[in-house]
C-alpha cells in the first residue's frame, strides 16, 4: 500500500477535519495545512480566561472575574505581537482572535455587570447588558473588515480589551471595598456599560501604541517610568487600573473636542481682487 492510499485512509477514518489555508508566498500560492501553535495558544487562554470570568462572575466572586478579565487582556495583546514577531499571522489566527474576543471581553464583561448591579433592574438591565454585548460584535466586525485601510496609530473606536476593563473593574473595585449595590448605583453603572458599548462603536480615535518598537533602543527614562509604573500598579491594581481604563476611555472624546472645537482653526485670508483693465475702444472718425 502506497504512502499517498494511507494518508487518504487516516483522514477518512479522523473525524476532525484538518485545516487548510491558501496563503500567497513569493507570488505564488502555496496550500498550508494546520495552524501555528504558539500565538494561538494564546488566544486559547485568553478564551480561556473569558469563559472563567464569566462563571466566576455567576458565582459572585467579582474579584476573580476581574483578574480572569486582566489576563485574558494581556494575553489577548501578546497573541498578535508574537505572531507579528514570528512571522506566524495567519488567516485562522485573526478569526480565532476574534472569537476570544468577542467572548473575554463582549459576553463576559455583559454577564458580569448583570451579575453585579442589573438583576434588580429587570428590562433595564439586560437590555443595557445587551447594548454592550451588540456593540462589542459591531467593533470587533468593523476592526476585521477595515484591517489595512486605516492608520495603524490609531484605533477608530474604543478597544474591546478597555471597554471590558471600564466595564468590569468597577464591579472588581467595589467588590473589594464590600460596596453593597443601590439602585442609584446599578443604573449609573446601567448608564456606564451602554456608554462604554457606545464608545467602542464610535468614530474617536485612540491611540493604538503599536509603533513602539520592542527590539530598537528607547530612552534611559522610558524604562524608568515603566518601572515606576510596574510599582505603582503592583500596590492597589483595583484602583490604578480602572483609573487607567476610565483615562483611556475620555480621551478619545476629549481629543476630539480639542481637534474640532478648541484648537485655532486656520484663518482663510481673502485676496482683494483685481480690478481689470477696461479696454478703450477708439472709433473711426
Amino acid at each position: 500500500m502506497s504512502d499517498e492510499q494511507t494518508e487518504l485512509e487516516s483522514e477518512s477514518i479522523l473525524p476532525i477535519d484538518e485545516h487548510e489555508e491558501i496563503i500567497s508566498e513569493g507570488g505564488k500560492s502555496v496550500r498550508r495545512r494546520g495552524i501555528f501553535l504558539l500565538p494561538n495558544l494564546m488566544t486559547l487562554g485568553a478564551l480561556f480566561s473569558g469563559f472563567y470570568a464569566v462563571i466566576a462572575g455567576m458565582s459572585g466572586n467579582f474579584n476573580e472575574a476581574g483578574w480572569a478579565i486582566l489576563i485574558a487582556a494581556i494575553l489577548d495583546g501578546l497573541d498578535g505581537r508574537i505572531a507579528r514577531m514570528t512571522n506566524t499571522q495567519s488567516a485562522f489566527g485573526a478569526q480565532f482572535d476574534s472569537l476570544s474576543d468577542m467572548v473575554s471581553f463582549g459576553v463576559a464583561p455583559g454577564l458580569i455587570m448583570f451579575s453585579w448591579a442589573f438583576a434588580p433592574l429587570g428590562r433595564v438591565g439586560w437590555a443595557a447588558s445587551f447594548i454592550y454585548v451588540s456593540c462589542a460584535a459591531l467593533r470587533l466586525a468593523r476592526f476585521n473588515v477595515q484591517l489595512g485601510t486605516v492608520d495603524k496609530r490609531f484605533f477608530l473606536g474604543l478597544q474591546s480589551p478597555l471597554a471590558a476593563g471600564l466595564v468590569t473593574f468597577v464591579p472588581w473595585v467595589a467588590y473589594k471595598y464590600s460596596v453593597e449595590v443601590t439602585p442609584l448605583i446599578a443604573y449609573l453603572s446601567a448608564i456606564l456599560t451602554v456608554f462604554a458599548g457606545l464608545l467602542m462603536i464610535s468614530n474617536y480615535q485612540y491611540f493604538s501604541f503599536k509603533e513602539l518598537n520592542f527590539k530598537g533602543t528607547v530612552p534611559y527614562m522610558v524604562f524608568v517610568f515603566a518601572v515606576v509604573l510596574f510599582v505603582v500598579v503592583a500596590q492597589n491594581p483595583h484602583e490604578v487600573l480602572l483609573v487607567m481604563c476610565v483615562a483611556y476611555a475620555v480621551s478619545g472624546p476629549l481629543t476630539w473636542v480639542y481637534k474640532n472645537q478648541l484648537s485655532p482653526k486656520p484663518v482663510k485670508v481673502a485676496k482683494p481682487a483685481t480690478k481689470k483693465k477696461s479696454k478703450k475702444v477708439k472709433a473711426d472718425k
